[in-house]
């Protein structure tokens, strides 16, 4: 029981809450995609663990539409999955490079067109883990033609599909990309029912 006049102590925090705090990082590997760092912290419990991190830019990912019920995806061999995904246009951004313009480059290399609007649907990490990554989706709309020179390793396939058939897609778990899941839930929500 708190004396009046005094300030009441504020309650302990539970351990969930208490940020792990880093006792001493050293670097294992890096390449111009990501870093890969071990690093000792302290638990709240005051107990050690090492912990491995890899360490990336933030990327965009961008789901355009080319009428108001269609939308163009993008498909290509994804080396780690070892399999052909359709997918929106993703990547990282470059350094000095907004969110915006990241959006717009990434929309011209994979899709060729450029976006009179983009509309942010949310960012979130793309796993929490092991890996700090921030990906920033956006929905494109009003697109113009604004071809742009694909990266040099990718091989990118362009299809247009109706909205509806791509939500469906994802309902049936044929579209395995978390950014364009998330951006397709999104973008439905924000459409509404039909």
């Amino acid at each position: 029981m708190s004396v009046p006049g005094t300030p009441a102590s504020d309650p302990p925090r539970p351990p969930s809450r208490v940020p792990w705090q880093t006792t001493s990082t050293r670097s294992v590997y890096e390449n111009r995609w990501i870093t890969v760092r071990e690093d000792i912290a302290l638990l709240p419990d005051g107990r050690t663990t090492i912990y491995g991190v890899v360490q990336c830019a933030e990327c965009v990912g961008i789901l355009p539409f080319l009428d108001r019920d269609t939308v163009l995806l993008v498909g290509q061999y994804r080396y780690v999955a070892r399999d052909f995904y359709w997918e929106i246009p993703t990547g990282g951004q470059h350094r000095a490079e907004t969110l915006e313009e990241a959006a717009q480059r990434e929309l011209g290399e994979e899709a060729g067109y450029e976006a009179g609007r983009l509309v942010k649907l949310c960012d979130f990490h793309t796993s929490k883990s092991i890996l700090r990554e921030v990906a920033h989706l956006y929905l494109a709309e009003e697109l113009r033609p604004a071809p742009r020179p694909p990266d040099h390793t990718e091989f990118i396939e362009r299809r247009a599909f109706p909205f509806r058939e791509v939500l469906a897609m994802v309902e049936r778990g044929e579209i395995k990309d978390s950014m364009t899941v998330i951006a397709v839930l999104h973008a439905a929500r924000l459409r509404g029912p039909r």
